[in-house]
């Protein structure tokens, strides 16, 4: 990442020059879209602690569970995230005891070992809970709203240009 941040704020109304860098600050997508990470990942680590599973690792073992034989790069591809990543995450839960990996030519396919399959209740009950708990906070209609705009900001943003 480069040590330099370039603040960007386009001017859409008749609202007086940005002046201060709190201002700055609340109208940069970067900072505001970081912020809400750290706040968001701040409540999963929360409400996920009682499984023993980061919220990433267990998202990774409610799609194995899903989809039994998935192949890490279609892991990559769902979890938006780097192959090395998704590796990396498997090694953990491989450790522990949740997935097993099958070897088909050049691929790995992935499953959930039994101790996996039974974690995902519990896995379940934990996004429920982080679910109600920002939508008590942000209410049903706006926490889904923002939600699915996340989601398809992240997807233009993330086109080739």
């Amino acid at each position: 990442m480069l040590g330099v941040i370039i603040y960007l704020h386009v001017q859409t109304t008749n609202e007086a020059p940005v002046t201060t860098t709190d201002h700055i600050l609340h109208h940069c997508l970067y900072f505001t879209a970081n912020s809400l990470a750290r706040v968001i990942t701040r409540m999963a680590e929360e409400e996920f602690r009682s499984t023993g599973l980061s919220p990433s690792h267990a998202f990774l073992l409610m799609l194995v569970n899903d989809i039994p034989g998935i192949g890490q790069k279609e892991l990559s591809a769902k979890l938006h995230l780097a192959p090395s990543t998704v590796t990396r995450f498997i090694d953990t839960l491989v450790y522990r005891g949740y997935l097993k990996r099958r070897n088909e030519g050049k691929s790995s396919r992935v499953f959930a070992t039994a101790t996996g399959v039974g974690l995902n209740a519990e896995i379940a009950a934990a996004w429920k809970s982080l679910y109600r708990r920002y939508v008590d906070i942000l209410g049903q209609v706006e926490g889904d709203d923002l939600t699915a705009r996340i989601h398809a900001a992240s997807d233009k943003l993330g086109q080739p240009r």
